[in-house]
Parts: C-alpha cells; structure tokens; sequence
C-alpha cells in the first residue's frame, strides 16, 4: 500500500480521518501490520481503552465511533495499522479490511506532554550545573 492509497482511504468513517488524512499529506510516517484480528476482539479492547481515557480525562477522536464501527464488523477479519505525525505530537490507529485495500475505523489523538519530557535534553547535551 503506497500513501496514497491510505490517503485516498481515509474519509469520513470516523471524525479522526481527515486529521489523520492530513497528517499523511504532510508527510507522517505510517504502518500496517500483515496479522489478521477479528474485528469484534479489537472493539472489547478499545472499549476498556476508551472507558479508562475517559476516567482519565483524556480525549481520543473517533474512538467510540471507531468501537462501534468493529462491534458491528463482527468476525471479520482487520489489519491494524498506525500513523505518527511529522513531529511525533499526535498518533492514529487506524483499522483497514482484510486486503488493506479500504479503511473500516481510525482513531488517534495528541501524545500526552510531561513536564518531565520538557526537561529531557534532546539532543545527548548535559544540562550545565
């Protein structure tokens, strides 16, 4: 699958495409994954991830959305996928059809930022004392 065929894929299942569809544009690093997981196995899963983010705080768009689309994908077979932007702020998963050849679900969100993260030096550079 080339990127634009993912990009060409992404469209309006769930309202994390279009970001994530524009992430592709810009230039984002993207996978998919060969294995094969029923989608129902994939919708228990990111349903306690969803209920434990909300518990949290924490917004992931199209998450439900996306769960409700794999309950009603039942047993068929999806590879899963991901998206990381450009500068790494922001992730998608994304769920395509046996074939890869369409886009059943995706939802992503902005990586968290810690203080901690803040502190890191980036560059290997010793903080001076």
């Amino acid at each position: 699958m080339t990127r634009d065929d993912l990009i060409t894929m992404l469209r309006d299942q769930t309202s994390a495409c279009g970001p994530a569809r524009n992430a592709l544009i810009a230039g984002a690093d993207f996978v998919v994954w060969d294995g094969l997981v029923p989608a129902n196995r994939h919708a228990g899963v990111f349903r306690r991830r969803m209920h434990h983010s909300l518990k949290r705080g924490h917004t992931i768009g199209g998450l439900a959305e996306s769960v409700g689309l794999l309950v009603r994908a039942g047993e068929e077979p999806l590879r899963t996928g991901s998206i990381d932007t450009v500068d790494r702020s922001s992730w998608f998963i994304i769920f395509l059809n046996s074939t890869a050849t369409a886009v059943v679900a995706c939802c992503g969100a902005r990586r968290p930022t810690t203080v901690e993260a803040a502190n890191t030096p980036q560059s290997g550079a010793q903080p001076r004392g």
